[in-house]
């Protein structure tokens, strides 16, 4: 199971770099064609900004893992350590739910807009809109895997490779 973890991580960190890296060599194109030659690509904006889009729904489950999200923890602390942990417990379910009622969501808002093209890349926006019930959906396998050591404990998965479990909401 770890090492199926491990893969599922790596291949999300990769996705995200290739997303990065395009995003980077399209805005860079441009910047140079456009100060070169006097003229853009007509696209460029358009790919970067749905880039930019899909990378932070990708990358949302990743910083889940290592309690990157903002968090008030005042209420927890205050809390015995059996209180603490059913206030977790409850977190977990609560972001469960949520994360579950947004990919509803979002499938449904992108079958709405598969009809609808993009205005440069003439793309459907069902393609821009499939970030969010995708994203959401990453959200919950990661928030499975770490649930566990998180309600128990209120430790976070590590991702640097070091073995090292952050404590609470701390990342570094």
């Amino acid at each position: 199971m770890k090492r199926l973890e491990s893969i599922f991580v790596t291949l999300n960190s990769w996705v995200l770099i290739l997303m990065l890296s395009a995003m980077t060599l399209i805005v860079g194109a441009n910047i140079a064609l456009r100060y070169t030659t006097a003229q853009s690509l007509p696209w460029a904006d358009e790919a970067a900004r749905y880039l930019m889009i899909w990378m932070t729904f990708v990358a949302a489950g990743l910083v889940l893992r290592t309690g990157g999200h903002v968090a008030i923890t005042n209420l927890q602390d205050a809390l015995p350590k059996m209180g603490q942990k059913i206030l977790r417990g409850a977190i977990v379910v609560g972001l469960l739910l949520f994360f579950c009622f947004m990919v509803y969501v979002g499938i449904q808002y992108a079958q709405r807009m598969q009809y609808q093209v993009t205005p440069a890349m003439r793309i459907p926006f069902l393609y821009v809109y499939a970030a969010m019930p995708i994203g959401f959906g990453l959200l919950i396998l990661h928030l499975i895997l770490i649930a566990h050591p998180f309600i128990t404990a209120g430790e976070y998965k590590n991702t640097d490779n070091t073995g090292d479990v952050l404590p609470g909401g701390a990342n570094g």
